[in-house]
């Protein structure tokens, strides 16, 4: 079973059990495709979903109220892979970057991905032989992911002049 994160709990949003989420998918309207989410590993069907942008407000069948809603603060929440809305080409789920190693164009190992920050330029996080470095993923950087072999390609000259 693949699951990714598709957001996270911020907080309780009113006193009907309504949750303010930040959206890791592209923009709220996506997660409104989603018709069920997982929850700590609990299976809930999702009744409502509104907003725009990286937040969104989300009603879950059996949170009914305020204090349901606040136990699941800053949980994440998750949701099958054949669930979630389909990407366009260049395009990646966080999950499915993590664990990439990434090289350089002449096939010089830099590191491997750990972590991935969604921000407007995203923010990898490699584990390397002399401890941990982040890159932002401006232009140029990236040239080539091939999922299927877990490789991301950087230009070497670019990764120098934004990672630390």
């Amino acid at each position: 079973m693949d699951i990714l994160t598709v957001a996270t709990i911020l907080k309780p949003q009113g006193i009907r059990g309504e949750l303010k989420v930040k959206v890791y998918l592209d923009s709220a309207e996506e997660l409104k495709s989603i018709t069920q989410v997982y929850i700590s590993g609990e299976r809930y069907a999702v009744l409502n979903v509104r907003g725009s942008g990286d937040f969104a407000y989300v009603s879950l069948r059996g949170v009914a109220d305020r204090n349901a809603a606040e136990l699941l603060r800053g949980k994440d929440m998750e949701a099958l892979r054949e669930d979630c809305p389909p990407l366009p080409e260049g395009k990646y789920y966080i999950g499915d970057l993590e664990g990439c190693r990434v090289l350089t164009r002449t096939g010089e190992e830099i590191g491997v991905v750990t972590s991935v920050t969604n921000a407007r330029t995203d923010i990898f996080t490699l584990s390397t032989p002399k401890g941990e470095v982040s890159f932002a993923a401006a232009d140029g950087v990236i040239t080539d992911v091939d999922i299927q072999n877990k490789t991301i390609t950087v230009d070497k000259k670019r990764y120098k002049e934004v990672s630390v």
